[in-house]
Order: C-alpha cells, then sequence, then structure tokens
C-alpha cells in the first residue's frame, strides 16, 4: 500500500483505538494481514470454543483456515450439510468462548455498526459469547454514524448481496431500496455505542481493504 496511505491509516486508527477503548471496548491496528493474523491467535488461547457468522475479513487474512487447523474446538457453520445443523452449530456459537467477525462499520470516534438478514452474527455481537474479535480493514472506517448506516446500507448490503442465491432489489441495482423483500439481507440493525462486559469486544484494524 501506498506509504502516505500508510502512514494516514496508522494515525486515524490511533484515533479509532481511543474511541473504541472509551466505549470499554479494546483495539489493535496490525500493518499487514500477516500481522493482523499473529494477533488474533495470540489473543485466542489453546482450547478455547471458536465459531463465526458470515465474514468476509475473517478469510481474507487467512484467521478461519488457522483457527481450523490449530488447537481449537471449532463450531464450523461453513461445514454444515443441511439447515438443520447449521442453526445447531449457529446456536453453539453464542456460548463459544471467541466469535469472530467484522463490522459493516465503524466511526471514527469508535461505534460499530451492523446490519444483518438472519440475525445470529448481530445477535453474537450483542449477547453470548464470552468473547468477540473483529477484523476491520481500514476501508469501513468512516466519519460519523450517518456515514456508517450510508457504507452499511449502500455499499456492504449490496456488495454482498452479490454473494447469495437472492431476489433482492440491490442485487439487481447494486443500489439500496429500503426493500421488505422475503429475501432481504437487512433485517437486523445493531449500532454497538458501548460494551458492558470490558473488552469483550476487541478490534483488530488492518492497514487493508479487507470484506466489504
Amino acid at each position: 500500500m501506498n506509504k502516505m496511505i500508510s502512514e494516514r491509516n496508522r494515525k486515524l486508527a490511533e484515533k479509532v483505538i481511543r474511541g473504541l477503548e472509551s466505549r470499554n471496548m479494546e483495539g489493535h491496528y496490525a500493518e499487514t494481514k500477516e500481522e493482523a493474523l499473529k494477533i488474533a491467535l495470540a489473543l485466542i488461547p489453546a482450547g478455547s470454543g471458536v465459531g463465526w457468522g458470515g465474514s468476509v475479513s475473517i478469510a481474507d487474512i487467512g484467521l478461519k483456515d488457522a483457527v481450523c487447523s490449530g488447537d481449537y474446538t471449532v463450531y464450523n457453520r461453513d461445514a454444515c450439510s443441511t439447515p438443520e445443523e447449521k442453526r445447531s452449530v449457529e446456536l453453539q456459537c453464542l456460548g463459544c468462548d471467541y466469535f469472530l467477525s467484522s463490522t459493516n462499520a465503524i466511526t471514527e470516534d469508535g461505534i460499530l455498526v451492523n446490519i444483518d438478514g438472519k440475525g445470529n452474527r448481530v445477535a453474537a455481537i450483542t449477547w453470548g459469547p464470552e468473547h468477540v474479535l473483529m477484523i476491520v480493514g481500514m476501508n469501513k472506517v468512516v466519519k460519523d454514524l450517518d456515514d456508517a448506516w450510508a457504507r452499511a446500507r449502500n455499499l456492504a448490503a449490496p456488495v454482498n448481496a452479490q454473494r447469495f442465491d437472492i431476489q433482492t432489489p440491490c442485487k439487481k441495482t447494486g443500489s439500496c431500496a429500503d426493500c421488505k423483500s422475503p429475501d432481504t439481507i437487512c433485517s437486523q440493525f445493531l449500532v454497538t455505542h458501548y460494551s458492558k462486559a470490558p473488552k469483550r469486544i476487541k478490534v483488530i484494524l488492518v492497514n487493508d481493504n479487507l470484506g466489504y
């Protein structure tokens, strides 16, 4: 990445981390995906129960593969062959030690914004797992809450829709239509303003473009 962009990202990350800390969350910064993976694995003790929802960012840095091949109890919804099995694993994730995720957007002062279709991901971010570990590219940092909603609805959701066999307006047009489609992936809206449990939510900001 361009040296000047990297320097800007480092300085901005410092501000975001201060914002997270003011909200009872924990922040880290990694210059590379490789460094982000090392930080993530250092935060997860061997033997921990680990699960995840739908996150491209954790795969982008190799965290999903590392956990699956490591000394962990893994609740791998991606390996499920039936909807019933997948639901069972997703319920187990609510009681795991570490839930891996990203965020659709994060403000400069540390507020997290997420939109979910089924709700299992935002449910785990809100309550259940002992720890939530988020891998967040600097492309997801925005100025304020209005910008966070705009990013989540107008960028993250229409791009994510392309991954699925669904028929939503945003998949067809690339633009949010504030729909009520049966296929909508925007059913649940979550703003994480503060963490009641100190440092339960840990965010690793990465000097890269990750996820959507």
